[in-house]
């Protein structure tokens, strides 16, 4: 099935701009949202200019104002005619060891990645049991599958609780036209995670993303991205002492 109209929240950098670029390459109209419309502004230019025949638009969005989230959603659907996919990406990565005096750095990545993503998926689902038909697309990470040390630590936490709230819905629509996949990325080099000194298998951006759509389009429950070697490292970080696997952060 082509998924023509997308939405791509925190599309103004990383994981979700090179998505939104990958998207445009085959054809699909795009909806992007961030907090940096500045940067939206630059990528629809773009996008525009090598692409003619796709629509772009883009609104601002901080995924903690909860009730802007349900408004952009709708404005997005309302101007396209409907949503077939939504892609919930938008998160953040800031954070350090708790009791360190770094709370509201940890609470901030809790609300964006956990709570923000909830009511994304809240307004996406929406649309989607009105439409009967559409697909969600959540963006975890391979570190929900341990408890991660330092500052990392929240940010894996959330993406384990989105992973999990995920598989929730996805059980949820169970024999209904709405699919839900959620999508645990490995090391791709973004603004997130550029400054760690150990990414291990870290791929470039254009790479990444081209595997992250791919494998969007095959409209799974879970898929970890690349496959290779992300698919065997989960099941090693499954198995392998606690001590070992923080090792990799």
């Amino acid at each position: 099935m082509f998924r023509r109209n997308v939405l791509i929240t925190g599309a103004s950098s990383g994981l979700g701009e090179g998505m939104a670029r990958a998207f445009a390459a085959k054809g699909c109209n795009l909806a992007l949202c961030a907090r940096r419309v500045e940067n939206l502004e630059a990528i629809k230019s773009d996008l525009e200019a090598k692409h003619p025949d796709v629509q772009v638009l883009i609104k601002a969005l901080d995924v903690c104002d909860y009730e802007q989230v349900f408004t952009v959603f709708n404005a997005f659907r309302d101007e396209l005619g409907s949503l077939d996919r939504v892609i919930v990406n938008a998160g953040m990565g800031k954070g350090a060891s708790m009791g360190t005096g770094y709370f509201h750095a940890n609470l901030r990545t809790a609300q964006t990645n956990f709570t923000g993503a909830l009511a994304q998926c809240e307004a996406a689902m929406t649309i989607f049991r009105e439409q009967n038909a559409g697909h969600l697309v959540t963006i975890s990470s391979m570190s929900a599958l341990r408890g991660m040390p330092r500052a990392i630590n929240i940010y894996a936490a959330t993406k384990a609780g989105l992973r999990t709230m995920t598989e929730g819905l996805r059980a949820d629509v169970i024999g209904t036209p709405i699919k839900v996949s959620c999508i645990l990325p490995g090391f791709i080099l973004t603004p997130i995670n550029e400054d760690l000194k150990k990414a291990p298998m870290r791929v470039d951006l254009e790479t990444g993303c081209k595997a992250l759509v791919k494998a969007i389009e095959k409209e799974p429950g879970e898929a970890k991205v690349p496959g290779w070697p992300w698919v065997p490292m989960g099941w090693l970080m499954k198995v392998l002492p606690l001590s070992v696997v923080a090792k990799m952060t």
